[in-house]
């Protein structure tokens, strides 16, 4: 059931670095909507070492736990379960803590990344293009074994990365072929574009977007525009930010954590625009 205002409970953010996350701003921002006065959420640096001794000293009044990097995959031999969703990307980003002391994982990125595109009218596509092979790839890759219909073409630096990824798609069950990164200019004609890569590294592909693109999910939000956001939304096309990205995962995990069923989406997006606003981030 819902928790009373009255209850005094605890959650919080892990990671490191961790300085950066919103995730603070986010959720303390729904908790106020909520009327949940007693409730906190704070952000501590903790790495993979330190993880184990962190929840060795977590009491009663702990009600769940967002990790980031480098603590998706650490996590998992400290819990007493995990989703089928995070199990299918050995990632969790969740924890849940249950009135009976159980620990269980939970993956909101990937289900967050299907409900901003659904957002944004993309309900299901073809075929998908991914630029990038990293950890949040597979997540994409994850997120289109909901939605995508056909073959997903992901462009990779290396033969190592573009083996990950055909692994990933033989356990995701999703048709994946690989392509090299000097040909990723042809992936931006998909009707579906996940831009997984570090800041920067797609700038060099924004004079390749085509006159009339249909959607890019660019997982960035920092800076933002990206030069390729710029050009895609210029041209007219869809574009999917990261922070639409970083809000849905934290509308999931608030749910999760307070039991709520109704999430105040509109003020956790507010809250967090203006504190990307005040930082200077997002110009």
């Amino acid at each position: 059931m819902p928790p009373r205002a009255t209850d005094a409970r605890r959650a919080a953010v892990l990671g490191s670095p961790i300085a950066h996350s919103l995730s603070p701003v986010l959720h303390r921002a729904a908790y106020g909507e909520l009327g949940l006065d007693n409730w906190s959420y704070d952000r501590f640096d903790v790495d993979e070492a330190a993880l184990p001794a962190f929840f060795k000293d977590l009491g009663p009044e702990w009600a769940g736990l967002s990790l980031t990097m480098p603590l998706k995959r650490a996590v998992i031999p400290l819990l007493d379960e995990i989703s089928e969703t995070a199990a299918s990307v050995d990632a969790v980003n969740t924890v849940v803590f249950t009135d009976d002391g159980r620990r269980i994982g939970d993956n909101t990125d990937i289900p967050g990344m299907v409900a901003a595109l659904r957002e944004h009218g993309i309900e299901q596509v073809d075929s998908a293009a991914i630029l990038g092979a990293g950890a949040t790839a597979s997540s994409a890759l994850a997120a289109l074994s909901w939605i995508c219909a056909g073959e997903v073409v992901a462009y990779v630096r290396s033969e190592a990365r573009a083996a990950e990824m055909r692994q990933w798609g033989e356990r995701l069950d999703v048709e994946v072929r690989t392509a090299d990164w000097s040909d990723a200019a042809e992936g931006l004609r998909a009707p579906l574009v996940f831009a997984t890569t570090p800041a920067g590294t797609t700038d060099a592909l924004s004079a390749a977007v085509p006159e009339r693109p249909a959607t890019l999910f660019d997982v960035l939000y920092d800076p933002w525009p990206t030069e390729l956001a710029a050009r895609w939304s210029g041209y007219g096309g869809a574009v999917v930010s990261g922070l639409d990205l970083l809000v849905h995962q934290a509308v999931l995990q608030v749910g999760q954590m307070t039991g709520c069923p109704a999430v105040p989406i509109s003020a956790m997006r507010a809250a967090v625009k203006t504190a990307v606003s005040a930082s200077g981030n997002g110009k």
